[in-house]
């Protein structure tokens, strides 16, 4: 009996400790999420269906937050009133632009069963007003931001996942009431610091910069995306200023490699990378200025039958009079695609430097066949001077190519200010602008593009913008008014006509990275950072103070502009870092 008793105890054992295996077991699990979640109240309310106090009750109590937890208290609670022909209605503005969802707690009312609000998210106070499938184009593609949804009786509802700044919630269903304890946004990012900095006497100049740099950190999701409401993928091309951005504020991140690593391994070598040819080129492009700045030959090598492939491949599409032959979609930007001899100039610019990137690279990771293939094949192809046909784009690509003078290039990119210019190519003109040694120019086209979507009441940067759009325009975070134009919903062309606009996109970031470079001065010169260039061109600036990071630490930097005009520069520097000065 004893012997039985035993043999039972060791079963019960080898069970106990089966079963605590499979509850520990996480085999099944693909990833562990490495952004966090934060809950932010609303900073105002835009909007109600009543201000008679009859059917929107003490919505204001909204504003002052909570524990986000349901409870039985009866302190004076929002509540939404449906009665008669009055449906509650209430708009939201969290005060800046956000990635992720909302949170609905409730009180106690009457139960109903069926108690459905209809939520709608925007990135303008327009977007909230809209409908799916009309003429302002609103849409739920890329991330649901349109929908019904039940709420729960005395509980808690977490839902959506988009990029928004503002929300609009309807009640449904007809003599109906909820009570609402709290309504708060949930804030889904990269909880990483900002070692960058930039700060002038400048204050719009300064508000770019964070502008930028804020843009493009709600975009470092799982992956690099184009834009946290629409497109919410991996576009190599729109990464190149995004991984510029990042470089000069947050240093070295896994979502860049991750991202690359992503595009490489979905794309065979004989394909186009998103089925655009430039895109494979800006592949190239992003893996030397990555490579520059974190200097990690170790990854470099990872990508080196890769690489040589599609450098082979590049080469291969430049015939015996230095003209490239590129197939696949030709795309620079869309402003830029009404004009195939535009995009022509561009493409040979950009495959150029591609080739002379190919070169370094490949000398790099001693391949030295590869390497004076490319170089050999770059210098044919300056036998070729292409038109850059009045296109600022092409002008830009060309001048930084050595295609065409610095000073050709700039008349182009500064003719007219800030007019045609665009949110991708933009930085591009920038640094063509910065080569031509105008800075004080390239600087004034920032006021006025970019602090133009500040003016309209942007807190990211846009997928496009046009200085047009300025003339008799409403904000985007106020109720549309009679006589102003709606931007939101008016303009956009191509794929982001009226509210498919995307508001926060990446790509739209240069003039971070370009301030931080021209402006404090910042070039890196040897893999790695372990050289430095600080060169500062304040234009008409008194003064600039700022960091850099590197793999071995933050750069900070102070210029002053001294009664005799000279500079005077002090500069902290990590061990390991030599500091080159003109």
């Amino acid at each position: 009996m004893k012997k039985i008793s035993g043999i039972l105890f060791l079963l019960c054992c080898f069970l106990f400790q089966l079963n605590a295996q499979k509850q520990d077991d996480s085999s099944n699990v693909i990833y562990r999420d490495s952004r966090v979640r934060e809950y932010l109240i609303p900073a105002s309310i835009v909007w109600k269906s009543d201000d008679t106090g009859q059917f929107v009750k003490n919505a204001e109590k909204l504003l002052h937050g909570g524990n986000g937890q349901a409870d039985l208290a009866k302190d004076s609670l929002c509540c939404l009133i449906n009665k008669g022909s009055n449906q509650a209605s209430i708009i939201f503005d969290f005060g800046k632009e956000i990635h992720g969802g909302l949170q609905i707690v409730t009180g106690n009312f009457t139960k109903n069963n069926d108690l459905k609000v209809r939520l709608r998210f925007g990135e303008s106070v327009s977007e909230t007003l809209s409908d799916i499938g009309t003429e302002s184009n609103a849409t739920n593609e890329h991330a649901i931001r349109d929908f019904d949804i039940n709420l729960p009786w005395l509980g808690k509802l977490e839902v959506g996942n988009t990029g928004y700044r503002f929300v609009r919630i309807d009640l449904l269903c007809d003599s109906i009431e909820v009570i609402l304890k709290e309504v708060n946004a949930i804030s889904i990012y990269r909880d990483i610091p900002y070692l960058g900095s930039f700060k002038c006497n400048d204050e719009l100049l300064n508000k770019i910069w964070k502008t930028g740099a804020y843009t493009v950190h709600l975009n470092m999701q799982e992956y690099l995306w184009d834009g946290i409401k629409r497109d919410r993928l991996v576009w190599v091309g729109d990464m190149h200023p995004e991984v510029m951005t990042i470089n000069s504020v947050f240093g070295y991140n896994e979502v860049v490699p991750k991202s690359l690593d992503l595009i490489r391994d979905i794309t065979p070598v004989e394909d186009w990378m998103n089925g655009i040819s430039s895109y494979s080129m800006w592949w190239i492009l992003i893996h030397k200025e990555w490579y520059q700045h974190n200097g990690n030959l170790e990854y470099l090598k990872q990508q080196q039958k890769y690489l040589v492939a599609m450098l082979r491949k590049f080469t291969s599409m430049v015939d015996e009079n230095g003209k490239e032959t590129l197939d696949g979609q030709r795309f620079l930007d869309w402003p830029s695609s009404p004009y195939p001899e535009a995009v022509d100039a561009g493409y040979h610019a950009l495959l150029k430097m591609v080739l002379e990137a190919g070169n370094e690279l490949c000398t790099i990771l001693g391949d030295k066949k590869t390497a004076k293939l490319c170089k050999d094949k770059a210098a044919l192809m300056e036998k070729v001077t292409p038109d850059p046909v009045d296109s600022k784009q092409a002008a830009a690509l060309l001048s930084l190519s050595n295609s065409i003078s610095t000073e050709k290039a700039n008349t182009i990119i500064e003719k007219d200010g800030a007019k045609r210019f665009s949110t991708f190519y933009g930085y591009y003109m920038l640094r063509a602008m910065a080569k031509a040694e105008n800075y004080t120019g390239a600087m004034d086209i920032i006021r006025e593009y970019w602090g133009g979507m500040l003016e309209l009441g942007a807190t990211t940067f846009w997928e496009d913008f046009d200085m047009d759009w300025m003339k008799n325009a409403g904000r985007i975070d106020e109720m549309p008014q009679p006589g102003f134009i709606d931007v939101h919903a008016t303009y956009g062309n191509y794929c982001y006509e009226g509210l498919r606009h995307s508001f926060c996109h990446g790509w739209a970031s240069g003039p971070t990275a370009w301030l931080s470079e021209y402006v404090l001065g910042v070039k890196v010169l040897e893999p790695g950072c372990k050289t430095v260039a600080i060169t500062p061109h304040l234009g008409n600036l008194q003064w600039v103070e700022g960091s850099y990071p590197t793999p071995k630490g933050v750069i900070t930097i102070r210029h002053e502009k001294m009664k005799n005009g000279e500079i005077k520069t002090d500069i902290t520097a990590p061990e390991g870092i030599k500091i080159v000065q003109p």
